[in-house]
């Protein structure tokens, strides 16, 4: 597991691994042989089904200093033998897209470049995330306010992880929650996919700039949560009424809103 960079840990090396980004940190680690550990906010609490040991904090902004990531690195520094992954602002995360997405990309779609060697980026961005504002307004932050029913996209703030790139965008768009919530239907129904609502949201997103780039173009995004994670909310009557998103999901597919 590379988390940090430059550095390869084993059992031997590093016997607690800290997260801050809920689910994943106990299927990275596997609990029996590193120990697993996750500073997650109240929402995403069920980490510790999957046998991480897991501390639920209040959700606050990043700029607090009880903001889960700050709580997590607090905690590795305390411990010996952890390591806190920073999901955000660990560039290791950024290299592994450069060395294995980027190749992926390429071969999956031939090589194929109609775009006189530059290729385009859009960035899509939830409702409560500052980015697209930042993007459109050449550069300026403004304070983030509302919220999205997805998680782990979207941001207040320019992450290390983004500030190498997110001058090369070429445009950017936000993707309301109810887009999301009908992709998510509707790429279970026409294409048997599952997905999360992040993937859902990519997917509005990769059709919005198709649409508006025209025929003959290539079009690549990416399918990055499945909606196993999510599957007691997105396909809950009650939770979808709570969140006002009924409505967005069309009539002939509420057959598939299966919990009550």
């Amino acid at each position: 597991m590379d988390a940090v960079h430059g550095v390869t840990f084993n059992p031997v090396t590093a016997n607690r691994i800290i997260g801050a980004h809920g689910k994943p940190t106990p299927y990275q680690a596997r609990p029996e042989l590193y120990g697993a550990l996750s500073v997650i906010d109240d929402a995403k609490s069920k980490a510790k089904d999957l046998g991480a040991e897991a501390h639920p904090v209040p959700a606050v902004a990043f700029d607090n200093p009880d903001n889960y990531n700050h709580q997590a690195k607090r905690h590795a520094d305390r411990l010996e033998n952890a390591v806190w992954t920073n999901q955000f602002d660990n560039t290791a995360n950024r290299r592994a897209h450069i060395e294995t997405t980027g190749p992926e990309i390429w071969a999956q779609t031939e090589g194929k470049d109609v775009s006189g060697g530059k290729v385009k980026s859009y960035l899509a961005d939830p409702p409560g995330s500052v980015l697209h504002s930042y993007i459109a307004s050449g550069g300026k932050l403004i304070e983030r306010s509302g919220s999205s029913i997805t998680e782990g996209i979207g941001q207040g703030r320019i992450t290390d992880n983004l500030q190498p790139d997110i001058g090369l965008m070429d445009g950017s768009m936000t993707i309301s929650d109810e887009k999301s919530i009908e992709m998510v239907y509707r790429c279970l129904d026409e294409e048997g996919l599952y997905l999360g609502a992040s993937s859902a949201l990519n997917v509005v997103a990769a059709r919005e700039v198709a649409e508006k780039l025209g025929k003959g173009h290539t079009v690549v995004t990416v399918l990055c949560d499945g909606a196993y994670r999510y599957a007691d909310r997105l396909f809950s009557r009650k939770w979808l009424t709570d969140k006002k998103l009924l409505g967005a999901i069309p009539k002939h597919l509420e057959k598939y809103i299966v919990l009550e």
